[in-house]
């Protein structure tokens, strides 16, 4: 029986106008798109600004060890030669001096050779060794320092002002990216607004034109393009709808005029009965094609809610207990409240089970069963047209829930269906508290 009130959100085009699809949220822990676009190109600036501070340290540097190299092997060059044509040492010359690196101290044979020495001694170092024999085996060592810390503090001093002129580069690209990402992500979030009103069902909303030539332009157009053909679509269907109840008026008429022309029996009651349930779909009909095309506008007049709900169950010819917690007095449209309260009255009987109560308080109207409760996916997406679990009607139209939800947008009402923690269905119907006028005082309660 959970499929009794199987009349569920319809998302075909035809119904979105009268309930509205499901809501479109936005994700408030999101992180907006300007943000997400200023980082990136925080990043990448950063990324280059540290791999080119990274090439040019590391080619420096190594300019800095070639330079060095090639000044000491030249100054021993000239050093030996003069060395070994007179015995006079040249500035800046040692004869096996003591600090000289162990890797030249016993070099294998009479080339030049240079190595590189961290170690640093006072404002001496890191330096760059070249060193020679000068006779045979035993003989001495003449060796050439070239003192490598002025150009290590330069190549310092160079890595501070790429450090420096990075940070600067990222103070200017980091605002302008900002900027930038900013006009993007208004121009994003206005057609994202114009989707959100759309699937909530203002098929008027529209992006309109937009500045640029890109893929935004390209994703407003085609929204508004989206709208335009849904727009049309619907505005079809609800013609042809409106056209059809219409015209089946007339017939239907003309059928219950000719019933009353058979001979009394249960042919007749028979006929009849189906005379009028044609009668009824017809009338459902042209109520939802009111409501879908926004023709429907409340009379609101001050009418004191007990009493209009229970004229409503009456109607139904219902057996229904009303219970009145208040007799408020409230601003609304009596014949629409009549029309939602009946129909959710036998929307209980028809898929619920007995007893059926309508409890009446300050600003709401609820309607309880103890059957099985609505469905889950009806509680999930909301009543759909002609779909019903009545089972005796087939398929049936089930246009009761819809037409009550449709009437309560009306009036600027909610109607919330729930299930009750001890069994059974629940519609609470929320009138709008600005229209509702300051209760009178409460009488005894009335069954």
């Amino acid at each position: 029986m959970a499929e009794a009130y199987a009349e569920q959100a319809d998302v075909e085009p035809a119904d979105l106008a009268q309930h509205g699809p499901r809501p479109f949220r936005s994700d408030r822990r999101r992180v907006p798109v300007r943000w997400k676009i200023a980082a990136l190109a925080a990043a990448s600036s950063a990324l280059v600004a540290a791999t080119v501070g990274v090439m040019v340290h590391v080619w420096t540097r190594w300019d800095i060890h070639s330079r060095a190299e090639a000044d000491a092997l030249n100054s021993l060059y000239s050093a030996v030669d003069t060395y070994r044509r007179g015995g006079v040492l040249a500035d800046g010359v040692q004869v096996d001096p003591a600090d000289l690196p162990g890797a030249l101290r016993e070099p294998t044979d009479g080339d030049r050779h240079a190595t590189y020495d961290g170690q640093v001694d006072g404002n001496v170092g890191p330096s760059m060794w070249a060193a020679q024999r000068v006779g045979g085996p035993g003989s001495e060592v003449l060796a050439f320092r070239v003192n490598m810390g002025p150009r290590i503090h330069d190549l310092q001093r160079l890595d501070m002002s790429m450090t420096v002129a990075s940070l600067a580069a990222l103070a200017v690209v980091t605002p302008l990216a900002v900027y930038g990402s900013g006009v993007l992500g208004r121009r994003l979030h206005r057609v994202s607004q114009t989707a959100g009103r759309i699937s909530a069902g203002d098929l008027d909303a529209r992006t309109g034109p937009t500045k640029g030539r890109d893929e935004i332009s390209d994703i407003a157009a085609a929204v508004d393009a989206m709208a335009d053909g849904l727009a049309r679509q619907l505005h079809s269907e609800r013609r042809f709808t409106a056209d059809v109840a219409h015209e089946l008026r007339t017939p239907v008429g003309g059928l219950l005029a000719a019933a009353d022309l058979l001979p009394p029996g249960e042919t007749e009651d028979l006929l009849r009965a189906r005379i009028r349930d044609l009668r009824d779909l017809v009338e459902d009909l042209l109520e939802v094609s009111r409501l879908d095309a926004g023709a429907e506008q409340p009379v609101r007049t001050p009418v004191p809610l007990d009493a209009v709900v229970r004229e409503a169950v009456a109607r139904t010819g219902l057996p229904t207990e009303v219970v009145t917690a208040a007799e408020p007095v409230v601003r609304t449209d009596p014949r629409r409240l009549e029309r939602i309260v009946g129909n959710l009255v036998v929307n209980a009987h028809r898929h619920g089970r007995t007893p059926v109560e309508v409890i009446v308080a300050e600003d709401t109207v609820t309607v309880r069963d103890h059957g099985p409760g609505f469905p889950a996916d009806l509680l999930r997406e909301g009543p759909r047209r002609f779909r019903t679990g009545a089972q005796e009607r087939g398929g049936g139209h089930g246009l009761g829930l819809t037409i009550a939800l449709g009437q309560a947008r009306v009036l600027g009402a909610e109607l919330r269906l729930s299930d009750a923690e001890g069994g059974g269905a629940v519609a609470v119907l929320h009138l709008p508290r600005s229209a509702a006028p300051a209760a009178e005082p409460s009488g005894p309660e009335r069954n």
